[in-house]
C-alpha cells in the first residue's frame, strides 16, 4: 500500500493538488478535524482500522456497564472506530436501539480521549408519516425548502447541532465523521432510490450539509457518502452507477460503501467465490474513486450476522484486502452491533469466532486501540512501536 499511495501523493504534488486532496470540504473545519483527514489518508495508505457499531452501549448479555466491550474483551482492546446512531427522532431520550443519547455523549467523549475515531450515521423517522425510516412513502420533497415538513426537518437539524456540540471536551469539540442518508440506492428507507428522485437526494444530502456548517456553524465533521453494495454493478459501469445520488465534491470527505452481500451472507445468487471477487472488486472501486478525487475510501458498514463462520475476520476480509493490497486503500472498515447471541457482527466471549479475531488483531494491516497513537494530530496517529 504504501508504494502506491506514495506514487498518488506524489502525482498530486505535482499537479498542485496536495492541499486540497488532504482538506476537508468544510473551509472552516477545526484544526483537529483537519489533522483527522490528513491522517486517514496516512492510515489508509498502512493499513485499516477495525470500528464496532454501538460498542461501549452494549454487548452479547450486557447492557452500559462501565469500561465493557465485546471487542476488548475477545481482541484486548477498544476498536478504532466506533459507530453510533442518532435516529430515529432527535429530542427524545434515547435512539432507536435504546441507547440514551446522554450516555452516547459520554461514550463519544471516552472514545476520543482513548486515541479513537467516532462516526455517526442518522436513521430519521420518516417525518410525513410520522414512523420510522423504513416507510417508505415518499418524504423528501416534503421535508426540504417549501415542503410541508421542512420546519419539522430544520428542528431535527438544530437538535442535532445541539447533540453534535455538546460532544467536547472542556476545549474541544470532538471530530466526528457523519453518514447522513446511507444506503440511498437502496429502495429500503424513505430517501432511497425510488421513494425520491436523484435530484431530490442530492438536494437533500447538500441542504443538510451546507445548514450544519454555514447556519449551524457545526465545524468539526468530515461528511461520508456511503451507497449499498448490493444495488451497484461492478462492470464497466461501476464508476458511474456508484456515483448516482452524489452529491458532489465540494460536499463529501469520505467515499463509503455499506457491504454486506458480498461477505458470507448465505442465500444470495452468487457463490462463496463470486462473493470474494465481488467484495474485492468493490474495495478496489471505492479506492479508485476516492484517489481519482482525492479522498478517503472506508468500508462504512459490513458484517456476518452470528458471525457463523469461525475464520470470517481472516479469511473473508483480512486476507482478500492483502491479496490485492497495490489496489485497496481504506481508512477502516465497520461491522454492525452486538444486539444477542443471533444479532451480533462481532465476536463476544466463548463464540467460536474468537481466535481468529485475536489471529485478525494481530496483523500488521489491521489497527485497534491499542495501536493508536494521536489521530487528531497531524502525522501522530499510529503507534510508532509496531505491532
Amino acid at each position: 500500500m504504501n508504494y502506491k499511495k506514495n506514487i498518488l501523493n506524489l502525482t498530486l504534488i505535482l499537479l498542485g493538488g496536495s492541499l486540497s486532496a488532504q482538506t476537508p470540504i468544510d473551509k472552516n473545519a477545526t484544526k483537529k478535524t483537519q489533522n483527522l483527514l490528513i491522517n486517514l489518508h496516512e492510515i489508509s495508505s498502512q493499513g485499516f482500522m477495525f470500528g464496532h457499531q454501538d460498542d461501549q452501549a452494549y454487548g452479547v448479555g450486557w447492557k452500559a456497564e462501565e469500561g465493557r466491550s465485546d471487542v476488548k474483551e475477545t481482541a484486548g482492546s477498544f476498536p478504532a472506530v466506533h459507530g453510533w446512531d442518532v435516529g430515529s427522532r432527535l429530542g427524545r431520550e434515547s435512539n432507536l436501539d435504546d441507547v440514551r443519547f446522554s450516555n452516547m455523549k459520554m461514550w463519544v467523549k471516552r472514545a476520543y480521549k482513548m486515541g479513537t475515531i467516532n462516526t455517526l450515521s442518522w436513521h430519521l423517522d420518516n417525518l410525513t408519516t410520522g414512523t420510522n425510516s423504513w416507510d417508505k412513502t415518499p418524504s423528501v420533497a416534503d421535508i426540504l425548502p417549501g415542503g410541508a415538513k421542512h420546519s419539522e426537518f430544520v428542528e431535527q437539524l438544530d437538535l442535532l447541532a445541539e447533540m453534535l456540540e455538546s460532544m467536547r471536551t472542556t476545549f474541544t469539540k470532538i471530530p466526528i465523521v457523519f453518514r447522513p442518508w446511507h444506503e440511498h440506492n437502496g429502495d429500503w428507507f424513505w430517501w432511497g432510490k425510488g421513494n425520491c428522485t436523484e435530484a431530490e437526494y442530492i438536494a437533500l444530502f447538500q441542504f443538510t450539509v451546507d445548514y450544519l456548517k454555514n447556519e449551524k456553524n457545526i465545524h468539526h465533521l468530515l461528511y461520508a457518502f456511503s451507497p449499498d453494495r448490493s444495488r451497484l454493478r461492478l462492470d464497466t459501469l461501476a464508476r458511474q452507477n456508484y456515483l448516482y445520488g452524489y452529491p458532489g465534491d465540494e460536499y463529501v470527505d469520505i467515499i463509503g460503501i455499506d457491504n454486506y452481500g458480498d461477505v458470507g451472507r448465505i442465500g444470495g445468487p452468487n457463490t462463496p467465490e463470486e462473493q470474494r471477487e465481488n467484495f474485492i472488486e468493490s474495495l478496489k472501486l471505492i479506492t479508485r474513486i476516492a484517489e481519482e478525487k482525492g479522498k478517503v475510501a472506508a468500508l462504512t458498514e459490513t458484517g456476518l450476522e452470528g458471525v457463523t463462520r469461525p475464520d470470517w475476520f481472516t479469511e473473508v476480509i483480512l486476507n482478500p484486502i492483502k491479496a490485492n493490497d497495490d489496489e485497496i486503500d481504506i481508512a477502516w472498515v465497520l461491522v454492525w452491533r452486538n444486539a444477542n447471541t443471533t444479532h451480533h457482527y462481532a465476536p463476544y466471549a466463548g463464540h467460536p469466532s474468537v481466535p481468529d479475531f485475536q489471529k485478525f488483531d494481530a496483523d500488521p494491516l489491521t489497527y485497534f486501540e491499542k495501536d493508536m497513537d494521536k489521530p487528531y494530530k497531524k502525522g501522530k496517529a499510529l503507534r510508532k512501536s509496531g505491532k
